[in-house]
């Protein structure tokens, strides 16, 4: 590519010998190599240098910027989650703000504020504990200002949308539920 360049760039001069056996060819043969190998590390080093197209160095170090790696695993995932987390700063105390940033790490939470300095963090379309909650616990403890209560808020099936519902205990034997499996059973959210 940057050898044609150069040839190109030169031929109008007509001062040198630019065919392929002279030294001034495989001077630029060797200048053009040089050329589109620093071009091609440039590509790279320019697409890791920003969030948005980074792939894996840009990604890995920006990762490391943090105390935990946030839940994400797609590279677009993993951009979205450091551009939320470099998002927090002092005025990242509201709930919204709070859960745009929890989201952003790819976790599927809702942040809600109970009263002044305790909030619930739900997480909807969720029946029982989520998977891998450990460390999705600790990302959001990482998050959240150490100056508020948290409280994690789990969805169990309840007596009322059993009822609501019209369940019948045949019903549930009939689905072959197990207790596990018929609590976990909520409805989807409206």
């Amino acid at each position: 590519m940057y050898e044609t360049y150069l040839r190109q760039l030169l031929s109008p001069l007509g001062i040198y010998d630019l065919g392929a056996g002279s030294v001034n060819g495989a001077e630029l043969y060797a200048l053009g190599r040089a050329l589109d190998r620093t071009a091609q590390r440039l590509e790279v080093v320019e697409r890791e240098a920003v969030t948005v197209t980074a792939e894996d160095e840009g990604l890995r170090r920006r990762e490391a910027l943090f105390a935990r790696r946030p839940a994400a695993v797609t590279a677009q995932e993993r951009r979205d989650a450091i551009a939320a987390l470099l998002q927090i700063d002092g005025d990242s105390l509201t709930p919204a703000a709070i859960g745009r940033a929890i989201q952003g790490c790819g976790i599927r939470a809702k942040v809600l504020e109970i009263d002044t300095g305790h909030l619930r963090i739900v997480f909807p379309g969720v029946g029982g504990i989520p998977a891998e909650f450990e460390q999705i616990k600790r990302i959001i403890l990482d998050i959240l200002p150490c100056h508020l209560e948290v409280e994690f808020y789990f969805r169990y099936l309840t007596w009322e949308e059993c009822e609501r519902a019209g369940y019948t205990w045949a019903a549930v034997e009939a689905a072959e539920h197990t207790w596990e499996s018929f609590q976990l059973s909520v409805p989807p959210e409206e």
